[in-house]
Order: structure tokens, then C-alpha cells, then sequence
């Protein structure tokens, strides 16, 4: 998986698009199924990727006191 799949920007963009499919395009039941699995994963790793940011921050932050 590059960098690119790995970044919280890209999987915000995917999750934006699949929203945007979602409301616009009435995808069958197999499709939605598939989109709605797709972007659950995308929300895990972006909780994820949001508490290791603020624990690096905390963390750096601490550093300065």
C-alpha cells in the first residue's frame, strides 16, 4: 500500500467521494454494501491516525515545559 493510501487526506477524499456516490448515484444493495464496508474501514484509520496525532503532539508539547 503506498503513502498516498496511508494518508488521512487521501481517505477523507474516499469518503467524501463515496458520500457523494451514495447521495447522487442510488447504487444497488451489493454496491452500497461494498461502499458503506469501504468507508467504515476508512473512518477506523482515520480515528486512528487522529489519536497518534495528538499524542505526538501532547507528547511534543510536554517536551517544552
Amino acid at each position: 500500500m503506498s503513502e498516498e493510501k496511508n494518508s488521512y487526506k487521501a481517505a477523507i477524499d474516499r469518503i467524501e467521494h463515496i458520500v457523494d456516490i451514495i447521495e447522487n448515484q442510488e447504487p444497488d444493495i451489493d454496491e452500497l454494501t461494498k461502499l458503506v464496508k469501504e468507508a467504515t474501514s476508512l473512518i477506523d484509520f482515520c480515528k486512528k491516525k487522529l489519536k497518534t496525532a495528538e499524542k505526538d503532539l501532547n507528547s511534543s508539547l510536554e517536551k517544552l515545559d
